[in-house]
């Protein structure tokens, strides 16, 4: 199971440093642009001096070195589009290099060097045009001096500087190292939108040819001279030690080079990872039970909703909400979310090479100061003693924030002469996973004259931010925990939101695809049916009537119900199935999404999704392409977790292991899918977890129209949906 992540070294860095760090470079430009006060954004703490930095070389290269990483999320062909739109230059010509461990790479929203929460597009879209825009005014002024001209008769396309009058031109690598010299103008203008020729245009991504014809890296693809190849096994209990392991047997195998057994980890090294499979399943180990080796599932719901009754934390008060609730109508309903594993496709895998005084790790990581942090403390090393090569990740969604799997390759490469790629099988990737935490939430409500006009909801589950980031968790709340529950985006004329903290033991959680609005979206949005229902009202004109000063909400609400055609699903064939649409909404990440679900529901309680219909409203949009892209990956996301995953816990260990147990949507589980954009001048938003958030409601309220029965708890129970002989 993980271990905390290391506090990182926060080193504060003066502007004439990282100026004379920019020279060590050589013949290049090299801008770097402060983001702290950038509108929209979370100030950074004090201790780091975020910056973004693009270069040109004298042979006309152009290279951005990436501040968030590549998890299929497409962030690195929009990044290369804002710097290639301000720095007048083709997208092909930008060459991609990833960050490493750097202060000047903090995401301003999260305070720290990490990709996640849909943040990217939101955090960078300014910094990454002023680095270009920056880059251009420099080339400009230079080429500028060196013709004796003044800057404002000068134009640049395609990566040069021209002057039409004269007929002069200057690619912009042979005016690099004369820019290097010029003062770094305070401002700079950015195109006006009327102007743009990449942002807001599809373009093709930068990565995609890679991904198709196999020359793209991911961190398992790592091939090193001498490297060996490790799989390993963790104690099943939390806190479980390392009783006996045949040690001999797993030598026996062909190809075991090395067994390597520590109190929690029982590691085989080979020569490739069959050989390495082979050798642990040889290796017969056996654990001593943890504290909770006889903790069940049925125990963990019955805590977290036993806590769900305890005393909680005010998030938000507007109103009196607790008075209109004692004297009215009140209609109340819970909500319960299960552990859910991250599956991603790319299993965990870190590549190491210790050496005395220094490490190397390749890998690919949400996360690379945690990481190196990581495994500077197992060693016993500084930070900068250990170099992270970051790679394409196979999917993070949350995971790769964790760095237990770099923390535990380093371990057993302590014991390894030379590089050891460690990779996970299937089912340690999911016995061993940093869950989607269980949550529970409670909700009460008085509904007068077509309007609610008293809102109780009440967010029961664990912290992650007090384990991953502690410096987040203050007053007792969790801002991840009770995202989507506070500043809802319907006028309710009263709310009391409150955060009750209860950490379920057994299983580590962390952050999953959408974490806190998971629940606080799905539940709210499930709660808003529901009251329609009671109040004979429709569930979208019921939404509407209290979103009459959102625009933006409203505007994708209507959109979705149009473009579906809202109150009129398709019939289902056949005698056997019960039809109904479902609407969601959500308001967060920095977007507005709505979804409009079909679905059939068969006799014997069976779910298939038959049409989504999206609505996004994600501000300016970089790559149209993308957000569709995403949403569709997302709603798929969300599909499965709504109708068959979970994560079970017997006798203290993880029930599921592999696709059989813990299934992912298949080809055929896969409806139509439509997505429809807002145009929008607001700044963007995110749009990775959107989809997989909206779309959990908007299925679970289209088979309570379909069947009467509210879905409650996920998955989908069908037994509760199986229709009841008479």
């Amino acid at each position: 199971m993980p271990q905390e992540a290391p506090e990182l070294a926060t080193p504060r860095m003066s502007r004439r440093a990282l100026l004379r760090a920019a020279s060590a470079i050589g013949a290049q430009l090299v801008v770097g642009i402060p983001l702290s006060g950038l509108p929209g954004a979370r100030a950074a703490t004090s201790t780091f001096a975020p910056n973004a930095f693009v270069a040109i070389s004298a042979d006309d290269k152009v290279t951005l070195v990436m501040p968030a990483v590549e998890m299929g999320q497409g962030a690195y062909t929009s990044l290369a589009a804002m710097l290639a739109e301000e720095l007048d230059v083709p997208l092909g010509a930008v060459s991609l290099q990833p960050a490493p461990p750097d202060p000047k790479y903090v995401n301003p929203a999260l305070g720290i060097q990490a990709t996640g929460g849909s943040t990217t597009t939101m955090v960078w879209f300014v910094p990454i045009r002023q680095a270009g825009a920056t880059a251009r005014a420099m080339l400009v002024q230079a080429a500028a001096q060196r013709w004796r001209v003044d800057a404002s008769t000068l134009q640049t396309a395609d990566g040069a500087v021209a002057h039409p009058a004269s007929g002069r031109s200057a690619r912009y690598g042979a005016l690099a190292a004369d820019a290097a010299r010029q003062p770094a103008p305070s401002t700079v203008a950015l195109k006006d939108a009327r102007d743009f020729k990449l942002i807001g245009h599809a373009v093709k991504r930068l990565d995609a040819p890679g991904k198709v014809d196999g020359t793209a890296r991911f961190g398992i693809d790592v091939m090193l001279p001498g490297m060996r190849v490790a799989t390993l096994s963790a104690s099943p209990v939390i806190g479980g030690k390392l009783r006996k392991a045949d040690s001999a047997a797993a030598l026996k195998v062909r190809g075991v080079r090395q067994v390597v057994l520590l109190d929690d980890i029982a590691a085989v090294v080979g020569d490739d990872m069959w050989a390495a499979r082979q050798g642990l399943a040889a290796l017969h180990v056996e654990w001593d039970g943890g504290g909770d080796v006889h903790a069940s599932q049925a125990q963990l719901w019955a805590g977290l909703e036993e806590a769900s009754r305890g005393p909680g934390v005010t998030a938000q008060k507007t109103g009196d909400a607790a008075a209109r609730l004692a004297r009215g109508d009140v209609v109340e309903a819970a909500y319960e979310l299960p552990f859910l594993a991250h599956a991603a496709m790319e299993p965990m895998n870190c590549t190491v090479h210790a050496t005395p005084g220094a490490c190397e790790i390749w890998v690919g990581t949400q996360a690379p100061g945690f990481a190196q942090a990581g495994a500077a403390s197992v060693l016993g090393l500084q930070p900068a003693q250990v170099t992270i090569h970051n790679h394409l990740i196979g999917g993070g969604f949350g995971r790769r924030l964790e760095v237990d799997g770099v923390i535990k390759a380093t371990r057993i490469a302590q014991h390894v002469d030379g590089p050891v790629k460690v990779v996970w099988t299937r089912e340690e990737d999911i016995r061993q996973d940093v869950y989607r935490p269980m949550y529970h939430d409670r909700l009460r409500a008085v509904v007068e004259g077509g309007r609610v006009t008293a809102w109780h909801h009440r967010v029961t589950g664990p912290s992650i931010l007090a384990r991953w980031l502690p410096p987040g968790f203050k007053d007792g709340i969790d801002p991840d925990a009770i995202e989507g529950a506070v500043k809802p985006p319907y006028d309710f004329a009263n709310v009391l939101v409150e955060y009750v903290r209860h950490e379920t033991p057994v299983v580590t959680v962390g952050f999953w695809r959408g974490v806190g609005p998971n629940s606080s979206v799905f539940s709210a949005e499930c709660f808003l049916d529901l009251l329609a229902r009671r109040n004979q009202v429709d569930p979208l004109a019921f939404r509407r009537n209290m979103l009459q000063g959102n625009p933006r909400a409203l505007r994708v609400l209507d959109l979705a119900a149009a473009k579906a055609g809202w109150g009129t699903p398709a019939k289902a064939p056949g005698n056997d199935q019960r039809v109904g649409q479902g609407i969601a909404l959500l308001a967060g990440f920095g977007s507005f999404l709505a979804a409009v679900v079909e679905v059939a529901v068969a006799d014997d309680g069976d779910v298939r999704v038959r049409r989504i219909v999206c609505a996004a409203d994600v501000g300016v949009v970089v790559n149209p392409d993308t957000v569709v892209a995403q949403i569709q990956g997302g709603t798929i996301f969300g599909l499965g977790t709504i109708l068959y995953d979970a994560i079970t816990v017997a006798d203290g260990r993880v029930q599921q292991s592999n696709f059989h147990d813990f299934r992912l949507p298949r080809i055929d589980d896969i409806p139509a899918i439509e997505t429809h954009l807002v145009p929008s001048t607001d700044k963007p938003g995110g749009i990775g977890e959107p989809g997989t958030v909206v779309v959990q409601p908007a299925i679970a309220n289209a088979v309570f129209a379909a069947t009467g029965i509210q879905p409650t708890r996920m998955p989908i129970d069908r037994s509760q949906q199986a229709r009841k002989s008479s």
